[in-house]
Formats: C-alpha cells, structure tokens, sequence
C-alpha cells in the first residue's frame, strides 16, 4: 500500500510536518534562530511579540494551512462530494 493510496497516512505524514513548516516559516519571516523560536514561546510578558511579529505569525499560520489544505487537494484524497468540496472550500 504507497501513500496516495492510504488517506489516513497521507493525513498524518502531512499533519506531522505542519509544526515544522510552521516553525521554520516563522524563524525565516522573524528573522530568528530555533532556540529563539521556543524561548518567544515560554516568554508570559504580554508585549513579549512585537505587533510586527504577531502580525507575521499569524500570516504564516495562514500560508501553512493554505499550503497543507492544497497538499490535501492534489491529488484528491478521496472522490470529490458536495460535502468535501463545502470543506476544502474554506
């Protein structure tokens, strides 16, 4: 059984990598190391982002959810219903 034809592996590898693009988008677009990353993390201050950096992360949230939802479309997962494409449609 290969990846594409198992769409329960397919989902997990692709949600398995999400923290790590993730990571490694927001270290690119900060301009941070990855120990920085994690110490921004245990940082409790509330100005411990800059408005700046709140504004990329939640961008780069955007861009990696954007980017596994067209990994999950192509090739399709499953046969295409009205249902799946009410959900990929968001």
């Amino acid at each position: 059984m290969t990846n594409a034809s198992n769409v329960l592996l397919r989902i997990h590898t692709l949600m398995s990598k999400l923290p790590v693009n993730f990571r490694e988008r927001v270290c690119e677009e900060c301009n941070w190391s990855v120990p920085t990353f994690y110490r921004k993390i245990k940082l409790t201050e509330q100005n411990a982002l800059s408005n700046a950096e709140k504004e990329m992360i939640l961008l780069v949230m955007l861009e990696v959810f954007g980017q596994l939802g067209e990994e999950l479309k192509s090739p399709p997962i499953v046969a295409e219903t009205p249902q799946l494409r009410q959900v990929l449609s968001v």
